[in-house]
């Protein structure tokens, strides 16, 4: 929708910066006809609903100014670089500094929404960093103040088609839930340099998948993989609060516990083959269970400067790489790990699952149920490591070894497990090979 240049405020002796917006290269094909004052107007409105937000992680709106009969925004500058050249130079961002830049642009989110404002367009270009870390959220120019018209015509999606949330893809409405979506999302790209549902040239195909929620299970993400699914869910309503994943994102950033409800991993199966046609009379046809239920949604978004028109068919909820019934999204391993026997004292169960798995390493999650009728005060679960690996960061529980044998005690916060409940805790490994053994685990109290 427009150019930004860097300029100074004669009035108070400062770099701004100036978004001059277009006319006839507007991708809005109404404000592509419209008249100046027209484009005036919406943009003194995408001002206000910018200036409603004041916080230190988001660019502020001073002013709106014409030029030429032309409106421009004039907005803080920040010196910085966005996150997606950062990224790319240093071939993605370790777990932990992608958590504390997420947790900064979460808490403006937060505000924003709490104002009404809903941003419409996380991503990696949108978020600022200077070189001391602080990260700032840019460009709410196309958000949507909730109970006001939207800046976009409507029927016309505004935001890039990887970083959608499902929900908007298939022609909803943005929500706070779907800025959640966007931002787990872009934190996704930052660590893996690839969007979670992977790039393609065809936007109506990559658009068919972020409808679907059909993700690639991230693989660099260690300790923020569970958080990153969670904001990642196909359901809104099952996705955390902006609030919520602000505090989260904040402890694992300074490497303190958080919770993340349980999911249970799914594993994916083919389609089974179709049956071969019967003798006359011909039976009636049987679909598979997971075969297409949903009915045609229109959808059309703006990118790249193209409005497209697409047709989605909408799968079943168990039917995606990325979502089960309920929206959470479930996970897809190479090997299923078998049931683990209960042990010695009878007290808990530990089961052990590949989640993820990449040339030199893989992330392990571990569930901890406690099969007893008492409440488990305290456990831990041994295992041996197979020769040539190694554990390269652990979360939820605390690491001791003794050669290949490994012990993980729980962490203060998941001390206790009520009668029939569980606890997870989960690693990253590092791999000589590409066996990914299942270990036997024994779990016991201490």
């Amino acid at each position: 929708m427009g150019v930004v240049w860097l300029a100074r405020d004669e009035r108070l002796d400062r770099e701004v910066a100036v978004k001059l917006l277009l006319l006839k290269e507007s991708p809005d094909p109404t404000l592509a006809k419209a008249t100046p004052d027209q484009v005036t107007q919406r943009a003194m409105r995408e001002a206000r609903i910018a200036a409603k937000l004041r916080h230190p992680n988001a660019i502020a709106v001073h002013d709106v100014v014409a030029h030429d009969g032309r409106p421009c925004l004039v907005m803080e500058y920040l010196k910085s670089e966005s996150l997606d050249v950062v990224m790319v130079a240093r071939g993605g961002l370790p777990p932990q500094e992608s958590a504390a830049i997420g947790a900064q642009i979460a808490g403006a989110l937060a505000e924003a929404h709490e104002a009404g404002v809903v941003h419409r367009d996380v991503k990696p270009e949108n978020v600022l960093i200077t070189e001391d870390g602080t990260a700032k959220i840019s460009d709410f120019g196309v958000s949507r103040a909730v109970g006001v018209d939207t800046v976009t015509t409507t029927g016309i999606l505004a935001g890039t088609p990887a970083y959608l949330a499902p929900e908007v893809a298939s022609g909803g409405q943005a929500s706070p839930a779907s800025d959640v979506y966007s931002l787990g999302a872009t934190l996704y790209t930052a660590i893996e340099c690839m969007p979670p549902h992977g790039l393609d040239e065809n936007p109506i195909a990559l658009l068919m998948r972020v409808a679907t929620c059909d993700i690639n299970l991230p693989q660099r993400s260690g300790q923020l993989t569970e958080l990153l699914l969670w904001m990642l869910s196909r359901d809104p309503a099952q996705r955390p609060t902006m609030t919520t994943a602000r505090d989260a994102l904040a402890s694992a950033a300074e490497g303190r516990p958080f919770m993340v409800p349980p999911r249970t991993p799914t594993m994916l199966l083919p389609e089974p083959p179709e049956p071969e046609p019967a003798p006359e009379p011909e039976p009636e046809r049987r679909f598979p269970r997971r075969a297409v239920l949903g009915g045609l949604v229109a959808t059309s978004l703006v990118a790249a400067g193209v409005v497209l028109g697409a047709v989605l068919t909408a799968n079943s909820p168990t039917d995606t790489a990325g979502g089960d019934a309920s929206g959470s999204p479930t996970t897809s391993t190479s090997q299923e790990a078998p049931q683990q026997p209960a042990f010695t004292d009878g007290t808990c169960v530990a089961t052990y699952d590949v989640v993820g798995t990449w040339p030199d390493g893989y992330n392990v999650n571990v569930t901890v149920r406690n099969d007893s009728d008492n409440t488990l005060s305290g456990w831990e679960v041994r295992w041996a490591l197979p020769e040539g690996h190694g554990i390269a960061t652990l979360w939820s529980g605390t690491l001791t070894r003794d050669g290949t044998e490994m012990t993980v005690k729980n962490a203060d916060w998941n001390l206790t497990v009520p009668a029939g409940g569980e606890t997870t805790f989960g690693f990253t490994a590092s791999a000589t090979d590409e066996d990914r053994p299942v270990p036997r685990l024994t779990c016991q109290q201490p």
